[in-house]
């Protein structure tokens, strides 16, 4: 044992003198690395991302977000009151680089009716900023984080009742974008799941209230992908091409449901298990838990529709959850044929 402290000894005076840091999870280098100038944050709505970050250091960004609470539909006879970042659900996607330091400007419109806040999980403070950011109607909010660690993560409202904030459609995604950044793909497209609990049936005509039992009881009306039925389905399918690689930033906002996320007829080439760095290959379903996240590639080899859904299976069939891709191009039929 006094070897091996000794050795210790040596190796951390070695360290020392050249200037070493034995630090190796890489937060400590975010946290010190110089901050240069300032920019707004490029948002961006579901299905699409905002462009990958091409500079080479952190700078300040600026995030300006509305909170809109607004009756939207939630299927094609199906109205509800919505409660959103941005105007939309999910809310607008935010991108920033490792090591930057993000001020949220969190402004709640006059014409609410309540206080809302947003609790980001890439944030490392008290409450992800729900306490900071916490804000009344016609009032604007503003706190400020380190960017300290790269992913894919939830953002969502955490003011009281936190459950009734997050399913009337308060959630998105940001994602922290690693130094060195992800290879470059064709096509980025932003997905997020969810559920919503409502006094009538799936697909009732008319305004439909939120239904706190079912929300207690687990037991949704309505699982979408970026919060209505069909909002990427049909004439609303994500385009792509033949040969093109497509990566999808896909979250799940919950409440409460796990998603068991698969493209049929696709195989995932690379997953990014729960939005961060650990990288699987050759998945056909993936997990993400609620409040989770994931980062999927494919590439398109055969033309056509694919279909996007949860894997238990009842949610797609019986409560809305689909969205697709729109494959265009030639057939290689070597990979794929019908006699």
């Amino acid at each position: 044992m006094k070897i091996k402290k000794n050795i210790f000894i040596l190796l951390a005076f070695i360290a020392a003198a050249f200037g070493i840091s034995c630090k190796s999870n890489g937060t400590a280098s975010a946290a010190d690395e110089k901050v240069t100038g300032e920019e707004i944050a490029e948002l961006s709505y579901a299905p699409m991302v905002p462009k990958p970050i091409t500079r080479n250091h952190p700078t300040h960004v600026i995030v300006n977000l509305n909170i809109v609470e607004r009756v939207m539909k939630l299927a094609d006879s199906t109205d509800y009151m919505f409660w959103t970042f941005g105007g939309a659900v999910p809310g607008q996607f935010i991108r920033v680089r490792e090591g930057d330091e993000v001020q949220i400007n969190l402004a709640n419109l006059a014409a609410n009716k309540l206080s809302h806040s947003i609790d980001l999980h890439a944030v490392s403070g008290p409450g992800g900023g729900a306490e900071a950011s916490n804000v009344a109607p016609g009032q604007t909010s503003t706190f400020h984080f380190k960017a300290l660690n790269p992913g894919l993560y939830v953002y969502h409202c955490a003011t009281a009742p936190v459950p009734m904030h997050i399913a009337n459609g308060m959630y998105g995604l940001i994602y922290v974008q690693p130094k060195e950044a992800l290879p470059k793909v064709d096509r980025e497209y932003y997905i997020m799941q969810s559920e919503f609990y409502t006094k009538g049936n799936f697909g009732l005509k008319g305004l439909q209230e939120f239904d706190e039992q079912k929300g207690i009881n687990e037991q949704p009306n309505y699982v979408v992908f970026n919060g209505s039925v069909n909002a990427n389905a049909g004439k609303n399918a994500l385009p792509a091409n033949v040969n093109e690689t497509v990566r999808l930033f896909v979250g799940n906002g919950g409440p409460n449901l796990v998603s068991s996320f698969h493209v049929i007829g696709e195989i995932f080439d690379k997953v990014y298990l729960e939005g961060g760095e650990m990288v699987n290959r050759n998945f056909g379903t993936t997990l993400i838990p609620s409040g989770g996240a994931a980062i999927v590639e494919m590439k398109m080899d055969i033309p056509g529709v694919y279909n996007i859904v949860d894997h238990s299976i009842f949610r797609t069939f019986n409560k809305g959850c689909l969205a697709q891709i729109k494959v265009k191009g030639g057939r290689d039929t070597l990979i794929f044929r019908k006699n």
